[in-house]
This record gives structure tokens, sequence and C-alpha cells, in this order.
């Protein structure tokens, strides 16, 4: 082989190593940012049910929801741990796992898009969706893991 065609055989493995090095540090921030952003919902709203548990438990008794009072907690809880270990990035996988058992049932029950009044459609809809798409960044969590920006590596 030529000096110039070994040159610029180098040339291509040193861009492949910076791209591949440029690929990872991407990877390791979307990873971070987004399981911030996944643990910042959870998190607000355990907060939320903290704060307004009376307004909380309420609303779960306008859907059905046989003791209330009772079922907030361990509600409160998930939702709190869960987004904490996903802020962290400890156990993720199982945290995500616990937050998908949770927000599925939740999404049937309190965002039913298809059996509520005519005004309330859309915006049912729009959280039904939102709550698959969170369901979605979970199960995409449990697919990757934490990344390297984490307690976890």
């Amino acid at each position: 082989m030529t000096t110039t065609a070994t040159n610029a055989m180098k040339g291509i493995a040193m861009t492949d190593s910076s791209t591949d090095s440029n690929t990872a540090a991407l990877t390791d921030w979307a990873s971070l940012l987004g399981r911030i952003a996944l643990a910042a919902l959870f998190l607000w709203s355990a907060y939320g049910k903290l704060v307004y548990m009376d307004g909380n438990v309420g609303y779960m008794k306008a859907y059905g929801v046989p003791a209330a009072e009772l079922l907030i907690w361990p509600a409160l809880l998930v939702e709190f741990v869960a987004g904490v270990m996903l802020l962290a990035g400890w156990k993720v996988r199982w945290a995500a796992l616990a937050l998908i058992v949770f927000t599925v049932p939740a999404t049937f029950i309190f965002h039913a898009y298809w059996g509520v009044p005519a005004d309330q459609v859309l915006n049912q809809q729009i959280h039904f969706m939102k709550n698959l798409a969170v369901v979605g960044g979970l199960l995409s969590v449990i697919a990757h893991g934490a990344g390297r920006l984490s307690l976890e590596r």
C-alpha cells in the first residue's frame, strides 16, 4: 500500500473514531435528558398528589376508584420513588417498568376519551396519547438502560 493510501486509511479510521465519540457523547446526554424529562413528569405528579391530596382523592372518586383515600398513597409513592430512581439513573429498568404498570391502567381509567361527553373528548384524547408517548419513553429506558451519565454505570 502506498503512503497516500495508508494515510487516507488512517484518516478514515480517525474520522470513524471521532464520529463514534461524538455519537457516544450525544447518546449519553440524550439518555440523561430523557430520564430527567420523564422523572420530572412523575415527580411533579407525586408532588401534586401530596399538596392537593383532597382534590386528587375527589378526582379519583369521581372516576369510581374504590378506597381512593388509601390508593392515593401507593400511587404517590410509585411516582416519587421511581421518579427519583430515573433521575438518579439507578435501577432505571425496574423504575420504568413500575411506572408503566402504574401509567397504563391510570390512562385507561382517567383518560378514556371514548366514554366522555363530546366537549371533553379532545382534552382526554390528548392526555391519553401523551401517556402513550410516556410509556414509549419508558420502554426506551427499559431497552437502553440508564446510559453512562448515571449511578448505574
